[in-house]
């Protein structure tokens, strides 16, 4: 007996998705509620879970199709044996018959598709390793070998930080000949530069993002002003402390603690920055939800932690630390990334060393937060060096002023410098 395979709900006011990647192939067994299918939303991976125990049977849509909520994606024959295959999915089906092959003149040889050109067919495997498209993408680009990579994804899956952790220590180098194998041939005769081109489809996670982006930039009046701080404060108190913050709250010291702490006191200050424009209405929220990027395998996600101001660092870093963890393995839920006040990016950990960031509609205001370098500064007339940090305060100026701007990231500065004003609420 069959049973049908449909798109879950997805979350409030979320129709439709796109197809990410199968995780399982017509023939696999399969557990009740195990995923076999992931699907990208707007903001987050949804896994589809099988209704019943057997044989995945035939996939009724391919990788990049959209698909709308209750849509049957598959069917699973119930209680089926392992061994038996079902019938040839539709993509088989349409291959070439091998009479056309052998058609082809004796002195031509018939050409083996790249691996490139694979991924375009639907093929998310390398070898027996199941690879999402951008994971794929980044193992033939640079000639690794992914058995030779520790998935930290969900059941061991490789992701994109993974590979790029590989990539960075150099310690999944493939041989020459799985290099060559993988690599697209050249013309024959030809000795210049490769001049190979791959198109792939843009995820609906990035979709979005490029359109969000976009309407920021077309309906608010975005201005960024800046300032430096000198983190030589937190970090003696980071070093000092973050073996006992460790022991007693089993998660890191981080900076982030720091920041989300100081940027919650400043927004009491300045509640327009905290605020959103509504028609005609401004909306002033006397509560800070904070949007913090946080890297996920298929981009950058911005989950939010809810009343932060009354949370102290401890709970704010093992609330940041869990949203690591979930994005990676990405079981971030749509109502973890909904709403927000304010939001800080850290493009620091990648190296940035400034930034102009675009605000988040509604939002009226991103926080920036950049690499820390000593640089020369002059402290009570001598020239010293400090550990330095850029800010950038990109803000709506529609309802933040220049002053409000500028003032806020002086509050931030003067906590950052002197932590001791997170304690005492100065």
């Amino acid at each position: 007996m069959a049973t049908e395979v449909k798109v879950p709900t997805l979350g409030e006011s979320v129709t439709e998705a796109t197809v990410g990647q199968w995780l399982k192939k017509p023939g696999d067994a399969v557990k009740a509620d195990e995923p076999i299918a992931s699907l990208e939303t707007d903001k987050v991976a949804v896994e589809v879970p099988a209704p019943v125990a057997g044989v995945l049977g035939e996939l009724l849509v391919k990788e990049g199709d959209t698909v709308n909520v209750g849509a049957v994606i598959a069917t699973v024959q119930e209680g089926a044996a392992a061994a038996s295959k079902p019938a040839p999915a539709k993509a088989e089906a349409a291959a070439p018959a091998p009479a056309k092959t052998e058609a082809a003149p004796a002195s031509t040889p018939t050409p083996t598709p790249a691996p490139a050109q694979a991924a375009h067919e639907g093929d998310s495997t390398l070898g027996a390793i199941t690879l999402s498209p951008a994971v794929r993408r980044l193992v033939l680009e640079h000639g690794l070998d992914p058995s030779k990579i520790k998935g930290t994804g969900k059941d061991g899956r490789l992701t994109k930080d993974d590979v790029m952790a590989a990539i960075a220590d150099g310690s999944a180098v493939a041989s020459e000949s799985a290099v060559a194998t993988a690599a697209p041939a050249p013309a024959t005769g030809s000795s210049g530069p490769s001049r190979h081109q791959e198109r792939v489809k843009m995820t609906r996670l990035r979709q979005t993002v490029a359109r969000r982006l976009k309407e920021a930039q077309n309906n608010a009046a975005i201005l960024t002003t800046f300032n430096d701080v000198d983190m030589s404060a937190v970090i003696a108190a980071r070093a000092k402390y973050k073996d006992l913050f460790e022991k007693k709250h089993g998660v890191r010291l981080g900076f982030m603690g720091f920041f989300v702490k100081a940027a919650c006191m400043a927004l009491k200050d300045i509640p327009g920055v905290n605020a959103q424009i509504e028609g005609d209405e401004i909306v002033y929220n006397d509560f800070c939800d904070i949007s913090v990027a946080v890297s996920a395998p298929n981009g950058l996600v911005v989950p939010v932690i809810r009343n932060a101001e009354t949370m102290s660092i401890a709970e704010i870093e093992k609330t940041i630390a869990d949203f690591g963890k979930r994005a990676k393995e990405g079981t971030l839920s749509m109502a973890d990334m909904a709403g927000g006040t304010f939001t800080i990016s850290n493009g620091g950990v990648f190296g940035s060393l400034m930034s102009t960031p675009i605000i988040n509609p509604p939002q009226s205001g991103v926080l920036g937060l950049h690499r820390i370098e000593e640089r020369a500064v002059v402290v009570d007339g001598q020239i010293v060096a400090r550990p330095m940090m850029y800010l950038a305060l990109s803000y709506d100026h529609r309802m933040v002023d220049g002053r409000e701007a500028v003032t806020f990231l002086v509050a931030l500065k003067n906590a950052i410098e002197d932590p001791t004003r997170l304690l005492i609420d100065l």
